[in-house]
């Protein structure tokens, strides 16, 4: 039986026909680990099997070996066999001439208008741990003995429905366990049939532009935001209008008759992302209001709620009115782990049949094992548990940050601090180019978002968006220090 390896060195002995039949499996054998295709420390097949893989002579083979050994591709351990190096030979990379094809240099013209401006506006971070990156919770402390053994009970029963596609909008054991925690958690009143499951909220937000927007529709979306939602919706031909938000959240504008009133109004009312101001009762009303007069649906993302360190809980914007026409969205991506996957709408149920339907169509859903995994974990208490437990963690942490923020930079740098979430915002003065600053922090191995990245309009605030919750106390203090030096080098 032939290995993959023989399998990709005939194919590409195919496209070299220059040259004695070592030279040739020489070439193939060295761009291959030049590229990446034989990776580092890779053990290599015996001259003897490869010989009798490519249907090749042991010497054609020994031959080539023996120049990839010479020229420090490749060594022997004795008695062990014959292995890639971890370091490449000098000048190895300057024999590899980088010429794309006709074809790869077109294809970034190939791109749609809006496809161009999604990757000139793109926001996500190759970084997605460590201090400070926002938005991430501490997954080293998520029970996963625990979540292992429902898995693997689960698993031991399976049936074939739950191997197949997933339909219906996602597990059913899994909306009434949401139904069930969201009405005493949140406050928030609905039945099984109006709950879908997503995979993340970036697709729930996707579906919504599909199924709710027409291209040219308007969008109001709070102005500093998370981009990602504002991509999304621009990806899929919705005019982004940016709305100031003041303390008390969102502050809808005055509408002028020659203003197209929004077919979307996008906020995170309990926790705004990110500045983390809360929204009034009276600016809640309001929106209610003005969204029935236009005819609009209320996103309302509710993405991290549960995580409020004093004061009492804030209801969802869902629960202040029988039949409120607000989509509530919820995840798990901030609660248990980003990886998991798991997000859901809360729809109107006058949505609810037909957005279930384009859901299955569009996308096709499955991973119901972990669905029902997760309707266990809520139903048997274990995910209140964990709420619980991760509040008071994350509570010491975003104490410990916030000290030493007073501490060297005074109240001004926390003026803004809500006592809430993942992150807090350090404010910045004027000056202070807190792209640059980010950036900085960043090679150093500190990983900050800056604050004016999240406006779309020229009136921006400067600061820093840091986030606790994935760092562990004793490593705080040497990160923030981290970034004073990285501040102070700003300041001179």
């Amino acid at each position: 039986m032939r290995s993959l390896l023989s399998d990709f060195l005939l194919s590409q002995l195919g496209a070299h026909t220059e040259g004695p039949m070592h030279r040739r499996l020489y070439e193939c054998i060295r761009l291959a680990i030049l590229d990446g295709g034989i990776r580092p420390g890779s053990r290599l097949p015996p001259t003897r099997d490869l010989a009798k893989e490519l249907s090749r002579s042991r010497n054609t083979v020994s031959a080539a070996y023996d120049q990839l050994l010479a020229e420090g591709y490749i060594f022997t351990r004795a008695g062990s066999g014959t292995f890639v190096t971890d370091h490449m030979p000098d000048g190895a990379m300057a024999r590899i001439e980088p010429v794309l094809p006709a074809c790869a240099r077109r294809a970034v013209e190939e791109f749609s208008h809006r496809g161009s401006h999604l990757l000139a506006h793109t926001g996500a971070s190759p970084h997605q741990w460590g201090a400070f990156m926002p938005g991430v919770p501490d997954v080293s402390s998520f029970p996963h003995n625990l979540w292992r053994r429902i898995h693997s009970r689960l698993i031991r029963r399976i049936k074939p429905d739950y191997l197949t596609y997933s339909r219906m909008g996602g597990s059913p054991e899994l909306q009434q366990a949401l139904v069930d925690y969201l009405r005493v958690a949140r406050s928030v009143n609905c039945v099984a049939e109006q709950i879908i499951i997503t995979e993340g909220t970036h697709q729930a937000i996707d579906l919504l532009a599909k199924m709710l927007c027409n291209v040219g529709d308007r969008a109001w979306i709070e102005e500093p935001s998370y981009w990602g939602i504002r991509n999304v919706l621009a990806i899929n031909g919705v005019e982004i209008e940016p709305v100031a938000v003041d303390s008390s959240g969102l502050n809808p504008p005055e509408m002028h008759s020659e203003n197209p009133p929004p077919r979307l109004i996008c906020v995170t009312p309990s926790h705004q992302y990110p500045t983390g101001a809360v929204m009034s009762l009276q600016r809640r009303q309001l929106l209610l209001s003005l969204a029935q007069e236009y005819g609009a649906w209320v996103v309302e993302d509710d993405y991290d709620s549960e995580f409020r360190f004093s004061g009492n809980p804030i209801p969802a914007l869902q629960s202040l009115m029988p039949g409120a026409p607000v989509i509530y969205i919820g995840t798990f991506s901030k609660t248990l782990y980003p990886g998991l996957r798991i997000s859901y709408m809360v729809l109107p149920m006058a949505l609810a049949g037909e957005m279930r339907r384009a859901h299955s169509e569009l996308y096709r859903g499955g991973h119901w094992i972990t669905q029902l995994a997760l309707a266990q974990f809520i139903a048997e208490g274990h995910y209140a548990s964990h709420i619980r437990r991760m509040r008071l963690l994350y509570a010491r942490r975003r104490t410990a940050l916030s000290r030493l923020i007073l501490l060297y930079l005074g109240p001004d740098a926390l003026r803004d601090d809500s006592n809430a979430g993942l992150h807090l915002v350090m404010s910045l003065p004027d000056e202070i180019d807190d792209v640059a600053l980010a950036r900085a922090a960043g090679e150093m191995g500190v990983y900050v978002r800056p604050l004016s990245s999240y406006y779309l309009t020229a009136r921006r605030k400067k600061g820093l968006l840091l986030g606790y919750a994935c760092v562990e106390e004793n490593a705080i203090e040497p990160a923030f220090k981290v970034l004073l030096a990285c501040l102070a080098r700003q300041h001179h």
